[in-house]
């Protein structure tokens, strides 16, 4: 997990951020992007990509994560804007976003996935970069727990779409529940399953 990190300290890397985002595919609720720096070698027992740990562990490995870190920044951009700019262009947005929000600036930027970023930061993108590096793994972790927390608070504000459950996902039951009750405030109106019942 620490392979491309290992090799830009080789080059003489020191700040080193992985990048990553959870929530692009959701028919409700924000994108989440999560950049995080590690200690050099720093060793956190279960990290791997989010989506094959449990909730449980992804709670508890966030506060490992929270507690090891040097430091996090996280970037939220919500379901107006998405409709508005579109899922990867908010994505991207909210990659950059989380770079800013860190509070020492990285020298190369690890990013999950195949695009690169608009920064001046060197940076190299990495396809599956969640099971390959212990920076991005870390930040898909922060990035996952965070928005889950923001769709289960939805959850209270609109419990007839059961975000709890779903967390926005496009499950059967959530696409009934569109259909039953029309899209809330949070729901992506551009989004398929979505829009065919905007008014």
């Amino acid at each position: 997990m620490w392979h491309y990190e290992n090799q830009l300290r080789k080059q003489g890397y020191r700040i080193i951020a992985g990048i990553d985002e959870a929530g692009r595919g959701p028919l409700a609720g924000p994108v989440v992007a999560v950049s995080t720096i590690l200690p050099e070698n720093c060793q956190i027992e279960g990290l791997r990509d989010s989506k094959k740990l449990t909730e449980k562990k992804r709670d508890q490995l966030y506060e490992i994560i929270s507690e090891k870190a040097i430091s996090i920044g996280i970037g939220i951009v919500f379901e107006e804007t998405i409709d508005q700019i579109n899922i990867l262009q908010a994505t991207k947005m909210a990659m950059v976003e989380s770079v800013s929000k860190l509070k020492c600036a990285p020298d190369f930027l690890l990013i999950d996935g195949n695009q690169n970023l608009n920064s001046n930061i060197p940076q190299r993108a990495v396809i599956k970069g969640d099971t390959l590096s212990a920076s991005i793994a870390s930040a898909s972790i922060i990035a996952k727990v965070t928005r889950d927390r923001i769709m289960k608070h939805s959850h209270k504000m609109h419990p007839q779409y059961g975000f709890s459950k779903h967390k926005g996902y496009g499950t059967r039951e959530h696409l009934e529940n569109i259909i039953k009750f029309g899209p809330s405030k949070i729901h992506r109106k551009t989004f398929k399953g979505v829009k065919e019942y905007c008014g």
